[in-house]
């Protein structure tokens, strides 16, 4: 994993980024993907729901375990098709040493579809 920093960017570059909270409201394995992933669906309040491919089977074991919990993601990427699947999000986590990723979540609870700032 590179550990380099990535080059200094704007306050116009990160405005935008949108990253909101949403909630994973289906999950399930996508045997289709290259590398080990799941199909997530996840609401995200007025902006309604969206599909993303995620790589986190080697930290989260359990697809149905991801269910009903608040993710950070963006929001306002081009859809990407991922084999059969058409991801609209990005949800974000933490690379670890490993690879593995842990999921970025709000502390506590949020609105749904919630801006990050």
């Amino acid at each position: 994993m590179n550990q380099t920093p990535k080059p200094t960017i704007t306050w116009d570059d990160f405005a935008k980024v949108d990253m909101r909270v949403g909630k994973v409201l289906r999950a399930e394995t996508f045997p289709e993907a290259r590398k080990p992933a799941y199909k997530l669906w996840i609401d995200f309040g007025p902006l309604g729901v969206k599909k993303t491919s995620a790589q986190l089977v080697s930290q989260y074991p359990d697809p149905q375990a991801l269910v009903g919990r608040l993710v950070v993601a963006v929001v306002n990427f081009p859809p990407k098709q991922i084999g059969p699947f058409m991801s609209e999000v990005l949800v974000l986590g933490a690379i670890q040493a490993d690879g593995r990723v842990v999921l970025l979540h709000p502390d506590g609870e949020s609105e749904l579809g919630a801006p990050i700032a």
